[in-house]
């Protein structure tokens, strides 16, 4: 069983991997900064907080732990953000990963899973999207996590660096065992907005309904983040196997839901009436967006267990029962 150095192990997909490999025994070393994870959600091996831009604060952390290999999600990842501030975005997700690997060299820690994004694919009418879809990404988010693959490519040819890129489609849901879930400020995700207006009594806006699309609103592909954490244990196992290189893998069902398919859904689990309202358009949404990753059940030998939307609501609106009855709301369970 191996240490296993875990950037930015303290937000939504970093600790549910803490928490899956932690069970599959080995020791995840959280280091984050905490400026967009949460300390609370630290559970499951030793905190090391400092910044993903302090390279002498890396280099202290694996020489106290000596990792084996390190699973990178520290990153900013809010898309219109990106676009309004670029520079933050190319300084943390770009420079950030150079400094990471740098520290990783001089450590000796050769291989890496990085946390990617269907992002990198760009606004483009192509669906499904399989590994070898051109990447074109639209905003400065899209564009940092396309720069790192490129490095980790030229790394891996230069250095002898083994990496896996999981590039993930759209993560839901929460820990089925309750103990940690989304928690993003602000919430830019479809469910826990749903969610949480639900748990309100208040109507949810979707944004347009005349999409090329059978019931006019948005389709996209959703991944259960419990599933995306057992993604990340198999791309460890799978860097054992791998020759020096750079591998990438989409993360997706192939099966898409629209808007209003999850509103009734989420109807139909939580027995609430949701009052809907309809918006503009958001520019830049596409119709449908859905990944094949035949590669990654192929190589790594993942099969997603959770990502159907009665799992991805059930587990996400236990979570946020939690955490609106600790802020006092007195929300009722669904029976």
């Amino acid at each position: 069983m191996a240490v296993i150095l875990v950037t930015g192990g303290a937000g939504y997909i970093g600790s549910h991997t803490c928490k899956t490999l932690a069970r599959a025994g080995h020791t995840p070393v959280t280091y984050d900064n905490l400026s967009r994870g949460f300390a609370h959600a630290v559970k499951w091996g030793p905190f090391e907080r400092g910044d993903i831009l302090d390279g002498a604060r890396l280099a202290e952390v694996i020489a106290r732990h000596r990792p084996e290999a390190a699973i990178h999600f520290a990153a900013f990842a809010y898309v219109g953000e990106s676009m309004l501030d670029p520079a933050i975005y190319y300084r943390n997700n770009v420079v950030g990963t150079l400094t990471l690997l740098e520290a990783m060299r001089a450590g000796g820690v050769a291989q890496i899973v990085f946390s990617s994004s269907c992002t990198t694919y760009g606004v483009r009418s192509c669906d499904p999207i399989t590994e070898e879809t051109p990447q074109a990404p639209a905003d400065a988010y899209g564009r940092s996590k396309t720069m790192v693959e490129q490095i980790l490519r030229d790394y891996a040819r230069a250095y002898e660096l083994k990496a896996i890129a999981l590039r993930y489609f759209n993560a839901a849901g929460a820990d089925p065992e309750g103990e940690i879930g989304e928690d993003h400020d602000p919430e830019p995700h479809l469910i826990p907005l749903l969610l949480d207006a639900t748990a309100r009594g208040a109507p949810f806006t979707i944004n347009g309904d005349d999409y090329d699309t059978p019931d006019g609103t948005c389709v996209r592909d959703y991944v259960h983040v419990s599933d995306l954490a057992d993604a990340h244990l198999l791309a460890l196992d799978a860097l054992q196997r791998q020759d020096d290189g750079f591998r990438a893998f989409n993360l997706g069902t192939g099966h898409g839901f629209s808007i209003r398919e999850i509103i009734d859904a989420t109807r139909r689990r939580l027995g609430r009436e949701i009052e809907i309202n309809v918006g503009a358009r958001r520019p830049g949404d596409l119709d449908a967006t859905t990944a094949i990753a035949d590669l990654a059940r192929r190589e790594l030998g993942w099969t997603p267990q959770l990502s159907n939307m009665d799992d991805i609501i059930d587990t996400a609106w236990r979570w946020r029962l939690r955490r609106l009855n600790r802020a006092g709301m007195g929300v009722e369970p669904v029976s």
